[in-house]
């Protein structure tokens, strides 16, 4: 399912039109998991197909016809088919769980990324309504779809069942038993709108509940000191007033409810009898009579019963639940509009189309703190290779998460494909690798496929031969082996990351110091295989080679920064100049990378002795 809200939604795509729609997807893609549920229940049909056949039979072959042998052998039929209706439930309950765990798991994952998109995107809101959603109404949808699952599958067959024996009976019993079916079931449907109504009410009303109480619970001591006691209650009262309303309100529904519950369950079995008579005159014999009762008030009675029942409580409190799920909030209200047009700076590359942009971006650690980031306009393209060089604490990670949206800037905007950035696109836009590489203990396919759960075997060896992972599946044995964080290298777990990122290929790319644990045989191996992806790849350069690689360099002095090819800045900036003079030649720098759990002074030791090894190049 995919969270979206637009406001032009016309009047008439309701909740449970709008829950349907991402729900088909969410079907399909479980279609197994519904097939196996189904070869369970056909002992279901059978068992109720027997129940009342069998009871038919043993009257009119039977115990009517003066062989009571047949018609205990008949009764036996219907008494032992009922033991592997037993064993179906048990596979049942077994299937269940496949469609019902994966409903609850991503509920709760769009209501978590809905609360860090808040917190995120409006200085670290996070609203309660998603603390609702996670605590209370995932558990509201797991339980009711899981009960309308069990419900609608049972109605399903048994359902089948009785009408099929119905048919072998008599046909003309169903010109008995389906004008109250038909007529129940449309007043029952009828109530279905005004309740799920109630039902989005009295949750409105249990959300604005939810945040009044964190609000109290974070003020006691402001209210105790502001003797505004007395008005908090009134405020309590208020809210518990308006649950109780919406309460009540569903409750007057019910009672309608009750009606055609009745229509649906005790009209069929009446009618039947009054029109027995005409019934047994035009062929229907009295163990038919009989096997039909035994459908209506056993079987079909109960089924229908128990869907009314399930749908006008549980079926509803779902649709409105997931609805509120599906129903995003809308943008914050500060969020700026998208700039107009403006003509090409020099930076902005005119044969690509930007991916990532920074317009007049200002960002501070405080409000009274000197800008890291001071009015930096940059334009990164689809394709293009930009790397960023800087001397420590010049703002090269800060620029990272700026450009990644994990930051916002004071001033200025950051676009993503010429719109706003938005943390709620941020999954499907960019992927930001840090310096210290996140590996979790699982296997090494459940790693790799962290951000594309859908990626095949084959592509995720093209991926490690493209990245130089490799090695470090021959040292595994495969792709199932356990992988313990502890146990691999820091360069190890980079190659980790490296990989995962490969294989989700987002438009965006940012390596800040992803590299800077491999040595440089392996980081130019990396890097290479990131720049033949179409996405725009933005380095934060741990060494000069990989500024030399890229098809752009940005340096950065803290706010001051110049952008261009490394010739243009061998010419024009005598910073860039210092930092090649500084950076070793690559072949000084060769030191493998250390074995799990060796000190890794060995490779700073190294990487000491190498250092200004080579005097800086003359200015071209």
């Amino acid at each position: 399912m995919k969270p979206g809200h637009d406001p032009a939604r016309p009047a008439r795509d309701t909740a449970l039109r709008r829950v349907a729609r991402e729900a088909r997807p969410f079907l399909r893609a479980r279609t197994g998991a519904i097939l196996r549920l189904s070869g369970w229940s056909l002992l279901e049909f059978a068992q109720t197909f027997l129940s009342g056949y069998g009871v038919a039979r043993a009257l009119d072959d039977g115990f009517l016809a003066r062989r009571p042998a047949t018609g205990l052998l008949w009764l036996a039929v219907a008494a032992v088919v009922v033991l592997p209706s037993v064993l179906a439930a048990r596979g049942v309950f077994g299937r269940l769980a496949d469609l019902v765990e994966p409903l609850r798991d991503g509920l709760v994952r769009r209501a978590v990324a809905r609360a860090l998109s808040g917190a995120l995107g409006r200085s670290g809101d996070v609203s309660t309504r998603s603390l609702s959603q996670v605590t209370h109404q995932s558990e509201i949808a797991r339980d009711g779809w899981a009960g309308l699952v069990l419900t609608l599958r049972s109605f399903v067959f048994t359902a089948a069942g009785a009408v099929t024996g119905l048919l072998a009976l008599s046909p003309a019993l169903l010109l008995i038993v389906l004008p109250p079916l038909v007529l129940g079931a449309a007043l029952f449907l009828g109530t279905l709108p005004p309740m799920a109504a109630r039902q989005r009410a009295y949750l409105a009303a249990d959300e604005a509940y939810a945040a009044h109480a964190g609000e109290l619970a974070a003020s006691v001591r402001d209210i105790a000191a502001a003797g505004t006691a007395g008005r908090s209650v009134a405020e309590s009262r208020v809210l518990t007033d308006a649950q109780l309303a919406a309460s009540r309100s569903l409750a007057r529904w019910s009672a309608v409810r009750v009606v055609a519950l009745a229509v649906c369950g005790r009209f069929p079995p009446l009618l039947l009898l009054l029109g027995a008579p005409w019934l047994l005159r035009n062929g229907l014999t009295p163990g038919g009579l009989v096997g039909a009762l035994t459908y209506l008030t056993q079987a079909l009675a109960p089924a229908v019963q128990a869907l009314m029942t399930m749908l006008g409580t549980a079926g509803g409190r779902l649709v409105v639940v997931l609805d509120r799920f599906t129903d995003a909030p809308p943008p914050p209200a500060d969020e700026p509009a998208p700039p107009a047009a403006e003509a090409p700076s020099p930076q902005k590359p005119a044969h690509r189309a930007p991916v990532a942009e920074l317009h007049e971006v200002t960002f501070a650690y405080g409000p009274r703190a000197h800008p890291v980031l001071d009015r930096l306009s940059l334009a990164v393209g689809a394709g293009e290779h930009l790397a960023v060089v800087g001397p420590s604490g010049s703002g090269k990670s800060t620029l990272a998460a700026v450009l990644a949206g994990t930051e916002r800037p004071t001033g200025g905007a950051v676009r993503w494909r010429g719109r706003p950035a938005r943390p709620a696109d941020a999954t499907s836009v960019r992927v930001l690798l840090p310096q210290h590489a996140y590996v979790f203990s699982g296997s090494l396919r459940d790693n790799l496929r962290y951000l594309r759960p859908d990626a095949r075997d084959r592509e995720i060896a093209a991926m490690a031969d493209a990245v130089g992972l490799d090695a470090l599946l021959s040292r595994l044995g495969s792709l199932d082996a356990a992988v313990e964080p502890d146990r691999l290298s820091q360069g190890e777990r980079q190659l980790v990351a490296l990989g995962r990122a490969y294989l989700a290929a987002p438009p965006l790319l940012i390596l800040d110091e992803a590299t800077s644990r491999l040595d440089p045989a392996a980081e130019t191996r990396a890097e290479l295989a990131f720049a033949t992806l179409p996405a725009a790849l933005v380095v934060v350069a741990h060494r000069l080679s990989s500024a030399r690689r890229a098809d752009r360099t940005l340096v950065m002095d803290g706010p001051r920064t110049q952008c261009g090819t490394p010739g243009e800045l061998l010419r024009s900036s005598a910073l860039y100049r210092d930092l090649s003079g500084l950076w070793e030649p690559e072949e000084a720098r060769a030191v493998p990378d250390p074995e799990p759990g060796a000190p890794v002074e060995e490779r700073r030791l190294g990487e000491e002795r190498a250092i200004r090894s080579t005097p800086p190049p003359s200015p071209v």
